[in-house]
């Protein structure tokens, strides 16, 4: 992406945030908080996501066979199949269908589909009136506005405007200003336009196989209106919606309302299996008895391909096929609160999951106009209630995207500063922030001077222009002696003996430990020095180079508590290169890093992490980078830190070394991926066992994501997704200020006087 693009880029996200920003984060983050709640309450709400995402695995891979079974179904009821290929294709058959009908207007209920194949622009071209029937989308017709959320698209929108927009488009004699008002209002101006319409037109949530069963799943009771009004009904649906058999819509009953806006059932669901017969109502006499209509019915099903049965044979967009469209990666995700789906979206599709469906639907470019906003945080996979990994789908589109080679070290830095046709297009953004193993080893070598210099004006500026860093951000202050420097250190001979042998015998050809096994996570080790457990600390680019505080009070915690423990020199995870869509070299450095870790682990070693974006790395990423059990030992036998130190105290180790105190307060906001592993609450039962009153945030994000805040066309988003953990931090008035991550830590020291510190740091026997 060029600087004139970061520059525009840049602007319409301070426009969002300025004038809809506010509406946006009221209501996702209503809606995030409803759905904790709801799923709180569902005693099997695991259970029901896994089903679920196996019902739609099956559905996937047996598509091409469950479509013509649903085409029979269909016919054999009495209605119309037909495939399309693409939008025009589509478009074309239903403008058929309408000139069939001598239709004038067409109603419509709210659907996605029929927003991506613009089927109201087509018709409106064929001379028929469209009428959208949901109210947040006539709001948003009237307005000629897009849709901003895939479940709420007038999420964006205020009471105020909407009656604003009333008064302006109707001139009514009382113009309507409350919501009953507004509502009331609405709900006589489209019954009025639903009686009168031709053909009705709805998408669907679900559509059965065995049956012709349609499901429909709103909040308002227009698609059912839509739907028995008018004589033709035309339901347009991607490929995808289609499940085997109506027992298998249980779970998505119980799922969408729930992980959408938070409702244990949505307002309205309805089960049909068209055609029917068409009642007779008299809108201008409510309580004239319903009468049965004529069977006259006729009933158009348009299953749409374009581009859906592609991404079921990419192995990496695939997964995209098994979204239901129920909004909570969008709710759930940090960067969407803020500024909503006319930023962090496509043509049609948006939030986390938009990625996917803009990639293979749209292609690359659209996909590329907002891919970058998904920063890997991972929130939206433990939203997601068919747990699809929308991070990972993100990463492989941007890879995609950028569609170049990705050379290595200090020639990818200068590369970076210059233009070459030879990388396919790969920005000198991502290319300098995928390198940062290369500028941290640069940086310490030459500290301090390399502090000075980098943060100097000018050469901010130069960073600025060129490769988008924005200089409001402090750079980081790298130290000449590392803490691997720090931890080579005068030690046990008998330990260091020890891991010499262990190591020597793990890596020989008559070790006993055979490679690709490893300890029970249990069971305790033992060595002739009489330790419980010996742990390599994994010594992560931050901490390694610029943290070294939170290191150096892991290794004493840690020693505290009876383990021996090593900080060898180990090559980075590969998350710099991975988190700009630098797939291959990422894969590189994974391997590198296995290979050097996993002697170690058949030694008997444990692995412990302080970054858990590194730890994600190991336990989640590594699947897609590596082979199945070099993956697996590596997420077997690492361990998040306070995660280690929890496990060392409830197995018998003496908490007396480490420093405690007796009800001084702690403010701590745990780090996105440490919440996605479910490591949140180890941190804070390790704080409270040595006397901490803890309290954390609840914000999803802290918005900095590595480096997503440094990039100058996001740091005004960044800065406002932090201003809510700002105010939570502020709030709880404590004596200490703590986070996880680095990210974590870089932010909150921008936003608050105080210098955050990691959670090992107040338990540090030197403390």
């Amino acid at each position: 992406m060029s600087s004139d693009s970061h520059e525009a880029q840049a602007a319409q996200i301070r426009e969002l945030l300025r004038t809809e920003g506010a509406a946006v984060a009221e209501n996702t983050r209503g809606f995030n908080q409803s759905r904790y709640d709801a799923v709180d309450g569902l005693d099997d709400y695991d259970a029901l996501r896994q089903e679920a995402r196996q019902i739609k695995e099956d559905a996937i891979e047996r598509l091409p066979a469950l479509i013509d079974e649903l085409r029979e179904t269909v016919e054999a009821n009495g209605g119309e199949v037909y495939l399309a290929d693409d939008a025009a294709d589509a478009n074309a058959y239903v403008a058929e269908v309408c000139a069939d009908a001598d239709a004038d207007r067409l109603v419509k209920s709210k659907s996605m589909t029929s927003e991506e194949i613009e089927v109201n622009e087509h018709l409106d071209e064929q001379g028929v009136d469209v009428v959208e029937t949901d109210l947040g989308e006539w709001v948003l017709q009237l307005a000629d506005e897009a849709p901003s959320h895939i479940v709420a698209p007038a999420i964006h929108k205020s009471r105020e405007g909407i009656a604003e927009l009333f008064a302006e488009r109707f001139d009514p004699d009382e113009p309507p200003e409350t919501a009953e008002e507004l509502t009331s209002f609405a709900r006589q101006k489209l019954l009025e336009e639903i009686a009168g319409a031709d053909v009705g037109m709805t998408g669907a949530n679900f559509l059965t196989a065995d049956t012709g069963t349609m499901a429909l799943v709103t909040s308002e009771g227009n698609a059912r209106k839509t739907v028995t009004v008018p004589d033709t009904h035309v339901a347009v649906a991607g490929v995808e919606k289609i499940v085997p058999t109506v027992e298998d819509l249980q779970p998505f009953v119980e799922l969408i309302g729930r992980s959408g806006t938070g409702q244990d059932l949505t307002s309205y669901l309805s089960l049909l299996t068209p055609p029917m017969d068409s009642p007779t109502v008299d809108f201008d006499e409510p309580e004239t008895p319903i009468t049965e209509g004529e069977d006259d019915r006729s009933f158009h099903l348009v299953l749409i391909d374009n581009g859906r049965l592609s991404m079921r044979e990419d192995d990496h967009l695939r997964e995209t096929l098994y979204c239901i469209r129920c909004s909570a990666c969008s709710n759930s995700c940090g960067n969407f609160q803020s500024v909503g789906g006319h930023a962090f979206g496509g043509e049609t599709y948006s939030g986390g999951i938009a990625g996917g469906w803009e990639a293979g639907i749209e292609g690359l470019d659209t996909a590329a106009e907002f891919v970058d906003l998904c920063t890997g945080c991972s929130r939206c996979v433990d939203a997601c209630p068919v747990e699809i990994d929308i991070p990972w789908i993100n990463t492989v589109v941007r890879s995609r995207i950028q569609q170049g080679s990705e050379p290595e070290g200090i020639d990818t830095l200068v590369d970076g500063l210059t233009p070459d046709a030879e990388t396919g297009g790969f920005d000198r953004q991502k290319r300098l922030f995928g390198n940062f193993e290369t500028l941290a080893t640069l940086g310490s070598a030459f500290a301090p001077v390399s502090n000075w210099l980098s943060n100097a004006g000018p050469v901010r500026a130069v960073l600025e222009r060129v490769a988008g860093i924005d200089r409001r951000r402090d750079l980081p202050e790298f130290r000449r002696v590392t803490l691997v420097d720090w931890a080579d250190r005068p030690g046990d001979p008998a330990l260091a003996e020890a891991t010499t042998t262990a190591l020597a015998e793990a890596t020989s050809d008559d070790s006993e430990t055979p490679a690709g096994t490893s300890d029970d996570r249990s069971e305790a080790t033992s060595d002739e020095s009489g330790t419980h457990r010996r742990a390599v600390l994994y010594p992560d680019l931050y901490t390694n180079y610029w943290l070294q505080e939170r290191g150096r009070a892991a290794v004493r915690v840690l020693e505290a508590l009876g383990t021996d423990v090593v900080v060898p020199e180990l090559p980075g995870t590969g998350r710099p290169p991975l988190s700009q869509g630098m797939i291959d070299t990422a894969t590189e450095k994974a391997r590198t890093l296995a290979g050097q870790l996993t002697p170690y682990i058949d030694a008997g070693y444990d692995v412990v992490v302080i970054e858990p974006s590194d730890l994600a790395m190991f336990r989640e990423d590594y699947d897609h980078l590596l082979p199945a059990a070099t993956a697996d030992r590596l997420a077997a036998d690492s361990y998040e830190l306070l995660e280690y130190v929890f496990g060392l105290l409830e197995n018998g180790a003496d908490a007396d070394p480490l420093a405690s105190v007796d009800g001084e307060t702690v403010a701590y906001h745990s780090h996105c991926q440490q919440r996605t592993m479910g490591l949140e609450a180890h941190s804070r039962a390790v704080l409270e066992r040595c006397g901490y009153d803890v309290t954390t945030t609840e914000a999803e994000c802290c918005g900095m994501a590595g480096s997503f805040g440094y990039k100058e066309q996001f740091y005004e988003l960044s800065i406002d997704v932090g201003e809510r953990v700002e105010s939570e931090l502020t709030a709880v008035e404590a004596d200490h200020v703590v986070a996880s991550g680095t990210s974590c830590v870089d932010q909150i020291e921008d936003l608050l006087p105080e210098q955050p510190r990691h959670p090992v740091e107040l338990i540090d026997p030197e403390m």
